[in-house]
């Protein structure tokens, strides 16, 4: 293990919920911007081993309301340069794929409650869906959505709202839905929603689902955490064959130097 996981959180009610549970739950320490504090984006990526991009009521458009919008594009390129593992998040998602040139936009359907979602062919040889079914019943609340960025990967569709899940590059994700959420979060964000959903039975069915999803979100989360391995494994190997190839250059430029 070398680095921390960073999460960033747009809103208060909005939080890391199973994402902090597993990860310090494995020993991985786990640093919060809560950008609702008025916290700002770390200088440089320094200590980093992943970053993950959490929810939010706010568009990915509203540049001028939420100035932190336009600084997590940057954010999030500098991380995709650097191949530091990222998993954006319902928000985050739709943030990864506006700073890989992706249009966001109005969904013809609003999702909010339980839909259940397919993993494609590309999904299911991907690392962060392995060991779950094609199937996954998941939480959604949104009313935009994306396309997928030229030269990624389309990992998990809908019926309603086709793109749910894609990838960039080597290690960056976009979830849709919210694998975070506890019973507890569901009903906290659900409070307010009187007549636009059924609120109760929305709530319900967080009770009634938990162990499935808890078990889902685990799996991929531990997939997720094998990616980060994976990654700083690479990154140490790299760093060690540049370090052992500056000491043979600097032995060489000595031995010409002697003789």
């Amino acid at each position: 293990m070398n680095g921390k996981i960073l999460v960033i959180k747009h809103v208060s009610n909005e939080g890391p919920g199973l994402i902090k549970t597993f990860f310090e739950g494995k020993g991985w320490p786990v640093e919060l911007v809560d950008f609702s504090n008025g916290d700002l984006l770390p200088g440089n990526l320094d200590g980093i081993a992943a970053a993950v991009l959490l929810g939010g009521p706010m568009n990915v458009y509203e540049e001028k309301e939420y100035p932190f919008l336009k600084k997590e594009d940057d954010f999030i390129a500098r991380l995709i340069i650097e191949e530091i593992p990222f998993l954006g998040i319902c928000l985050g998602a739709q943030l990864l794929a506006k700073a890989c040139q992706g249009r966001v936009f109005k969904s013809n359907t609003a999702e909010i409650g339980w839909y259940t979602v397919n993993v494609t062919k590309e999904g299911r040889h991907d690392t962060l869906f392995y060991g779950l079914s094609a199937g996954l019943t998941v939480f959604q609340w949104h009313e935009d959505t994306f396309e997928v960025p030229e030269g990624g990967t389309l990992l998990v569709r809908g019926r309603a709202c086709r793109n749910q899940a894609f990838k960039v590059g080597n290690y960056a994700y976009g979830l849709q839905f919210h694998i975070e959420a506890t019973p507890a979060m569901v009903s906290e964000w659900m409070k307010d929603q009187t007549g636009k959903v059924d609120v109760n039975k929305i709530f319900k069915g967080s009770i009634e689902k938990r162990d499935l999803l808890e078990n889902q979100a685990n799996t991929i989360l531990s997939n997720f955490q094998r990616i980060i391995e994976s990654s700083l494994r690479l990154k140490k190997i790299m760093k060690q064959y540049i370090e052992d190839r500056t000491w043979s250059e600097k032995k060489a430029i000595c031995w010409w130097e002697v003789n």
